[in-house]
């Protein structure tokens, strides 16, 4: 019986990406993880359950178990001979398995877009007009003495993200939670407005009315006008203001519920100016909270490959990007597309209606480890290895930070990682070109 202990792993469940966990195999298999938080422990230790370990191919209406080399060719030939396919998904992988399916995109001719366009895509479009003011996170661990978790629950979303990187971590410069000031702002109560020294909840909708109400306070130091903003009294948001104001380090953290509620990019517009405002008077940060463990991996190499973020169409043999009519769903709901690749990412759980609907009637292809409602629908699926788990590579962090991801066990016997299909299947698109 062999066993092996890895030393700083990094957890490949949140874009917190933890790199301090202490994971042991024994007889290839993980046996114990410690360190992770119950979300990122239950991903690694249940790694093996419902997992695809055969490629598939649909024939006479049913998905049949195929080889690997077939199973490449029907995706090769799916994609080389489509006018329009879309790739999509990227965020559950690794930095290189998203350059090769980058380069597939521009191989076919197709679009390239990642998970970011339906969670932080107004975040990037508030970004292109605004630009921000960022830090690292252990910037934020070592000086932030004011922190403002904004439209977000990280205390059930990123459940290490306190410890590690704010209020209850221990840094250089602010050694306890008495050193720290916690405000959490919310449309509802939740367990992390429970942890807050102050909860400001605002009406539904309303976020960007407070959010100007405090560039205005934080700007001219008073609001002329209403008893209150957004369901928040006036009196509450100047006492906020002054705590910004009168911080030595304060970073704010956003979630969904600011990208996705009413105003979206809007939303941020107004945070992003807030902090820019609020850097005249101390110093101040913005981040986004990410999901998905790589997702800023997903958006980061399609800058740097592209120009572009994400929403990336090659069709006219160079990238062009223009959500809102390149970004997926808007693809799919006008039935644009007639060909889909998805890699780590399940949108048949998560699309609009119509946007699936089409997304069945025309070819998808599936990359991924597990079984899922679009693996199930799927035309061709060919099982990979979990990066992070089963294969190397690197991702990037919520802070934009690159981290090296461990292999700790081998994958099912026959299974290649993502990036090794696509680079397969892009070899196997070029000889199609060259042939016809």
């Amino acid at each position: 019986m062999s066993e092996r202990v890895h030393e700083s792993v990094a957890c490949v469940y949140c874009g917190c990406l933890c790199d301090d966990l202490r994971v042991t195999v024994r007889d290839n298999r993980i046996v114990r993880v410690e360190r992770a938080c119950a979300l990122g422990a239950s991903k690694l230790m249940n790694y093996r359950t419902d997992r695809l370990k055969r490629p598939l191919v649909r024939r006479g209406g049913r998905l049949v178990e195929t080889g690997v080399d077939e199973a490449i060719d029907r995706a090769a030939s799916v994609l080389s001979e489509a006018k329009y396919p879309l790739l999509y998904g990227w965020s559950s992988t690794s930095n290189e398995a998203i350059a090769a399916g980058l380069e597939l995109a521009e191989e076919v001719g197709g679009v390239y877009d990642n998970t970011a366009t339906v969670c932080h895509g107004p975040t990037i479009l508030a970004d292109h007009d605004i630009g921000h003011s960022s830090s690292t996170l252990g910037e934020i661990k070592n000086r932030a003495d004011l922190v403002v978790y904004w439209g977000c629950n990280p205390a059930e979303a990123h459940p290490r993200h306190a410890a590690r990187y704010t209020v209850m971590a221990r840094g250089f410069f602010r050694p306890s939670r008495k050193d720290r000031t916690l405000i959490v702002v919310d449309v509802r109560e939740t367990a992390t407005a429970r942890m807050a020294d102050r909860f400001i909840r605002v009406d539904p909708g309303s976020d960007f009315e407070v959010l100007t109400a405090l560039r205005v306070l934080s700007m001219q130091g008073e609001l002329e006008g209403p008893d209150e903003v957004g369901g928040v009294p006036v009196g509450e948001l100047e006492e906020m203001a002054e705590m910004m104001i009168g911080c030595e380090f304060g970073a704010i953290l956003f979630g969904l519920g600011l990208t996705m509620s009413r105003g979206t990019y809007r939303n941020i517009d107004a945070a992003l100016s807030l902090v820019r405002d609020l850097n005249r008077r101390t110093k101040f940060v913005i981040m986004p909270m990410r999901g998905h463990f790589n997702v800023t991996g997903a958006n980061t190499v399609s800058t740097w490959e592209t120009g572009y973020p994400y929403a990336v169409d090659f069709s006219l043999g160079y990238p062009q990007y223009n959500p809102g009519d390149t970004s997926a769903v808007d693809i799919l709901a006008r039935g644009c597309n007639d060909a889909t690749l998805v890699v780590a990412a399940d949108p048949v759980s998560s699309f609009p209606a119509p946007a699936v609907r089409h997304m069945l009637r025309k070819p998808l292809v599936v990359i991924d480890p597990h079984r899922s409602p679009t693996t199930m629908a799927a035309d061709v699926v060919i099982p990979s290895a979990l990066v992070g788990i089963e294969a190397g590579g690197t991702a990037y962090r919520m802070d934009v930070v690159p981290l090296p991801l461990k292999k700790l066990v081998d994958p099912p016997e026959g299974v290649l990682s993502d990036e090794e299909i696509l680079r397969r299947i892009l070899g196997r698109a070029k000889e199609r070109r060259r042939k016809g």
